[in-house]
């Protein structure tokens, strides 16, 4: 009897050291572990030069994360083509600043933006048990940001285009990418009606000026379902989009528990292909650069950003 105690103690000891080991790993190493990924996807036309856009998501910044922010300000250095940023740059109410500093070393690159719920609202403790049951919910009363000065800095400052609900053409060396975006879905501020308004404003510009653009391009926050869907309807070729972190906690070769949205666990980060309705188009979901303060932790999924080298398709 004696020994079978000692067993079960020592087997819940074991138990508990592995749990306290892996929380440390996810907090203090693999948090901070910043990956970019290359990805490569053939969308173009046949013959065209390839194109390099930077993919940045969920910084969840926080004024004291010093490494986060010299790693991004880094990736300048990669002088991609483009950058799209799917939201949720601020996890602080004083992170602003800091994310202009981080941010400023891409003046001058063309870019575009939508935003996600942690630009408009301060991060908030949650029970991380509650993802189980489906998509966070909001609390009733949150501390709103100051969405109005980040979305200067990234129009006025950066010069990148604002895609919440509208649509924009981006010229890159004369040759024209068309965009469409939604603000963010996960709080339902997005209106597709808008969205396709603009986009629809931006194609009769093309039959008075005889020009299409090379390429169409969605971008949101969320990857909902019912905004993947219409994005493919209205002619996307390719999709970008962020907010999941990649499940931010998986387990080693199951993947993630978690999607916090409805789009399939097995396409919750990374490029794969979204299908509707006899279209399809290449979707790159990132995993994120960051987490809110109240759950920092990773495990088995590190924070990335992205460069996805748009080719030529075989002729």
């Amino acid at each position: 009897m004696g020994n079978s105690s000692a067993f079960g103690r020592d087997v819940l000891l074991g138990i508990g050291l592995v749990a306290v080991g892996t929380l440390a790993w996810g907090m203090l190493v693999e948090r901070n572990a910043f990956t970019l990924r290359n990805v490569e996807t053939k969308v173009l036309e046949p013959g065209a030069t390839p194109l390099r856009i930077l993919h940045i998501s969920d910084l969840h910044l926080a004024p004291w994360q010093k490494a986060k922010m010299e790693w991004v300000t880094s990736l300048a250095e990669l002088a991609p083509d483009l950058i799209v940023n799917t939201g949720d740059n601020l996890g602080h109410v004083n992170a602003l600043p800091a994310l202009r500093q981080t941010l400023s070393a891409f003046q001058g690159i063309p870019g575009v933006f939508v935003n996600g719920s942690n630009d408009y609202f301060a991060p908030e403790f949650k029970n991380p048990f509650t993802y189980f049951a489906g998509p966070s919910k909001a609390k009733s009363v949150a501390t709103r940001l100051d969405t109005a000065s980040l979305m200067d800095f990234f129009t006025e400052n950066l010069g990148w285009a604002n895609l919440n609900n509208s649509a924009a053409s981006v010229t890159l060396g004369g040759r024209r990418l068309d965009f469409m975006g939604v603000d963010d879905p996960h709080r339902s501020f997005d209106s597709l009606s808008r969205m396709e308004r603009s986009l629809e404003a931006l194609q009769s510009e093309d039959i008075i000026e005889d020009s299409t653009p090379e390429l169409t391009i969605g971008v949101a926050h969320a990857p909902y379902q019912r905004i993947l869907n219409e994005f493919v309807s209205l002619g996307a070729e390719v999709i970008f989009a962020g907010h999941t972190h990649g499940g931010q906690v998986c387990v080693p070769g199951y993947g993630a528990l978690v999607t916090n949205c409805d789009i399939p666990r097995d396409q919750v980060k990374g490029l794969s292909t979204w299908h509707h309705g006899g279209h399809s188009a290449a979707l790159n979901v990132s995993a994120g650069l960051g987490t809110s303060i109240y759950a920092p932790v990773r495990f088995a999924c590190p924070p990335e950003a992205t460069l996805i080298t748009l080719t030529a398709r075989d002729s």
